[in-house]
């Protein structure tokens, strides 16, 4: 049986920062969780939702009166990650909105959409290395540039650090032309279309021009130290054991890492263990090490990639 709630408004303000530019924030919400969402004067009522969906609805709402006597003006994007972030449990209007990150010069703020994506935000600021281990479309490496990018154009951290391992998915590529940048940048690609995705191209030409940015291929590394830098190592379950110690080692004094990794998709030749799952094991309970894991239902890319993922979990399931 489906319910309805109205919920009533205090002034104009409150309704108009709650409703958005043309009532966005409201059919984001109606996309969001279903039923039928409309506004009357100072009441927004919502009709079509299961009780769940009702508390959903409600949570929502809180959230954006929260937002708006903040301050703030709710756009249908904070809307839709409240939303998913409801849909999962709901961790809580403030834990939510704790967990944004405020980009300096980006194109807006960046929410979680998922109760564990908050989590994994939290922890990216609380400890000094933190493994994120997840499938695609959970958010892992996007989340983790979005954390690096606010520490660096906010000057908390001197560098940002970006690293892969370079290992072939499946083909083989052969000699690739031209200097060490151009050769590995196909490896790096990702990295850049999540960074331009949240800053413009030109604050990132800045970056490296005044190289704040640097990449750092990961068989290059030995040796070094990287101290007061924010260091990330992307697709981290192609590392082999030696790899990852050799990468963990190189964290200097005011320095934070983040390593993300999908354990369903390693590259790497039979005979090598992976220095992910390696160091997820060995590392479970070190000081100052966090392990956020991300699932099927943190997925927020395109719909489809969750419903892709089950299904291949589902097929080694049955085998």
């Amino acid at each position: 049986m489906d319910d309805s709630i109205t919920i009533v408004l205090e002034n104009r303000d409150l309704v108009c920062g709650v409703c958005g530019v043309n009532d966005g924030n409201l059919k984001a919400l109606s996309l969001s969780l279903g039923g039928k969402v409309a506004v009357k004067g100072n009441e927004v009522r919502v009709e079509g939702l299961d009780p769940n969906g009702v508390e959903r609805f409600k949570m929502v709402i809180d959230g954006l009166i929260t937002a708006v006597r903040e301050g703030e003006s709710p756009s249908p994007e904070y809307v839709k990650a409240l939303a998913g972030s409801a849909q999962c449990g709901g961790c809580g209007t403030g834990q939510f909105r704790d967990a944004l990150i405020n980009i300096p010069h980006g194109f807006s703020k960046i929410f979680p959409k998922t109760n564990n994506q908050a989590a994994y935000i939290k922890n990216i600021r609380a400890f000094d290395i933190c493994f994120a281990v997840g499938p695609a479309g959970t958010g892992k490496t996007y989340l983790a540039i979005a954390a690096a990018l606010s520490l660096v154009l906010a000057k908390k951290v001197r560098k940002l650090i970006l690293t892969r391992p370079v290992v072939e998915s499946g083909e083989s590529l052969g000699y690739l032309p031209g200097d060490l940048e151009q050769k590995i940048n196909p490896y790096l690609r990702p990295l850049y279309d999540a960074m331009e995705s949240l800053v413009s191209f030109e604050v990132i030409r800045g970056l490296e021009s005044h190289r704040v940015i640097e990449i750092a291929p990961l068989a290059y590394m030995r040796g070094r130290s990287f101290n007061d830098s924010f260091v990330i190592l992307d697709e981290a379950q192609n590392t082999t054991r030696e790899q990852m110690k050799m990468f963990l080692t190189r964290l200097g004094y005011g320095s934070r890492a983040v390593v993300t990794g999908d354990v369903t998709q390693i590259d790497l030749p039979k005979r090598f263990e992976s220095g992910l799952l390696h160091a997820i094991k060995i590392l479970k309970g070190v000081d100052g090490i966090n392990i956020s894991y991300l699932h099927t239902n943190d997925v927020v890319r395109n719909p489809l990639i969750k419903r892709i993922i089950e299904a291949y979990e589902h097929e080694k399931e049955t085998q």
